[in-house]
């Protein structure tokens, strides 16, 4: 691809790399983590497990994700992000195939300890090649578009995973598995014959939104904020620790607290979880846009407040149209804080040093992901109900309002 199109009307590599993105997402972290909602009630059905096994099949997928980000951003400098992507998936294929295989709990969580390996693996090195292939004033934007991979996968397994468990009712759970295990290894494929490490390799620089802004036609080199200190750091983890525990106590348990403790069908809870699927779709493009213009620190401050809002509607028992007003705010910034996150690390410390940073946060995020399901089935088998899970999710988001609203504002 020649250079001129780097920057004039023609479309932009980089948008392509954005595209195999999307589908690295809805097949890593989409259909490797955010399915498991809509398989768990038959599973647990199927190999009677009790709800703090539920919670720890989430967490198990965790585990494997917070061993991947903590050597995958030295992977990647070591063979590069493209290859690194590809074999991630590739786990992730190969891991569900294999869950759709087991008899028992003990072989659910580690074959999906091995799932949430290459999930964690394909997703810091994809959300990481946003920073080299975009400017700063198109990394909210470009990483919004990637991230919505999720909504995607949410969207079709609410509908597809129903479908696929009424064809066998005893064993629907496992052709599940296997049919989403299928469609993974299909798009690892796609993504190895796609993406690029680096504008460079094709003889690009990096996509502004603007004409060449040099007379010479070269655009200048992001380097990150100097000005940024390992404490700035720790504070982003702290923030999207905070999000990792959160989310996921939600995405892991609404499906099961619908059909368990509100009498919904398993099709209609699945109806639900499209909609926020759906909702989704709009979180990552949206607010990525607008962190781009009004800044990352407003951006995380407005995001976490609509989450905090969703948790405690569905937390107090209200009324079922207070259900649909949940499921609404969460699916609408859904994944909003990866995406801003992601352009944030890229701000503060330019493309070079993205990938091992944002792995850094990552594994801190991750904590926050083995905690939260963990803790969040131990207090709704002591209560008898989910309720105490999401009003916790509801107090630890607020926290994160409050240390959003104290990131720098010359880093912001």
């Amino acid at each position: 691809m020649p250079r001129s199109s780097a920057q004039t009307g023609s479309v932009h590599y980089g948008w392509y790399v954005v595209a195999a993105g999307t589908l690295c997402i809805f097949a890593g972290l989409g259909f490797g983590r955010f399915a498991l909602g809509m398989l768990l009630p038959a599973m647990s059905e199927a190999l009677g497990l009790t709800y703090s096994q539920m919670g720890l099949i989430s967490t198990s997928n965790f585990v494997g994700y917070l061993l991947a980000v903590l050597v995958c951003g030295h992977i990647s400098s070591r063979i590069g992000s493209r290859l690194l992507i590809f074999l991630a998936l590739l786990l992730v294929a190969v891991s569900m195939l294999l869950v759709s295989r087991a008899d028992s709990f003990m072989t659910v969580a580690f074959f999906y300890t091995l799932t949430g390996m290459g999930s964690g693996a394909s997703n810091v090195p994809m959300m990481a090649l946003v920073a080299s292939w975009f400017s700063k004033s198109q990394r909210g934007k470009a990483a919004g578009f990637i991230v919505i991979g999720s909504g995607f996968a949410i969207l079709l397994s609410g509908k597809l995973i129903p479908y696929l468990n009424q064809l066998n009712e005893l064993n629907g759970w496992r052709t599940s598995w296997l049919v989403l295990g299928i469609i993974v290894l299909v798009i690892a494929l796609i993504c190895l014959q796609v993406i690029r490490d680096s504008p460079a390799e094709l003889g690009l620089q990096q996509f502004t939104g603007k004409k060449n802004s040099t007379p010479d036609g070269q655009l200048p080199i992001d380097e990150g904020n100097t000005s940024v200190t390992q404490k700035d750091i720790y504070h982003l983890g702290a923030i999207y620790f905070l999000f990792g525990y959160t989310y996921v106590i939600y995405a892991t348990f609404i499906v099961t607290a619908l059909v368990q403790e509100r009498g919904f069908s398993e099709a209609a809870a699945g109806n639900f979880w499209s909609w926020v699927g759906f909702l989704s779709l709009f979180s990552g493009p949206v607010f990525g846009t607008l962190s781009d213009r009004l800044g990352r620190k407003s951006g995380l401050i407005m995001v976490f407040s609509i989450q905090m809002f969703a948790y405690l509607l569905v937390a107090l028992s209200l009324p079922g149209i207070f259900l649909y007003l949940s499921i609404g705010c969460y699916g609408l910034v859904a994944w909003s804080i990866p995406t801003i996150m992601a352009a944030l690390v890229g701000d503060y410390v330019g493309p070079q040093k993205t990938a091992r940073v944002f792995g850094f946060i990552t594994f801190i995020f991750a904590l926050g992901q083995i905690a939260g399901p963990a803790v969040a089935g131990f207090l709704a088998e002591k209560y008898g109900t989910f309720s105490s899970s999401f009003l916790m999710a509801a107090i630890f988001a607020g926290l994160a309002v409050l240390l959003s609203s104290f990131l720098k504002k010359k880093t912001q």
